[in-house]
């Protein structure tokens, strides 16, 4: 008897394990899509400085510098969107 009402103590109510389950699944959404959109980011910022220095090569060293910039900062924007999704888990 003793056994039967600590496992029912135990165990979590059926709607906080769904309120987990949908928080879970929409943190794994939110960070597969920062990810998605960080890479298309970069892509298109490697795709127009690459075709910039092909125009003018003598500003080569200015257009690799700046598109670096441009690099790290969507790059941070992006893990501050995977962070901000994985803390739906501790909500």
């Amino acid at each position: 008897m003793l056994y039967g009402l600590l496992t029912i103590v135990q165990e979590p109510d059926a709607v906080d394990v769904a309120k987990n389950t949908y928080a879970l699944v929409g943190a794994g959404i939110g960070a597969g899509l920062a990810a998605i959109g960080a890479g298309i980011g970069i892509g298109l910022v490697g795709n127009g400085s690459t075709q910039a220095m092909a125009r003018q090569p003598e500003e080569a060293a200015t257009i690799q510098s700046a598109a670096i910039t441009l690099a790290a900062l969507i790059e941070g924007a992006a893990l501050f969107a995977i962070v901000v999704a994985a803390l739906f888990k501790f909500i």
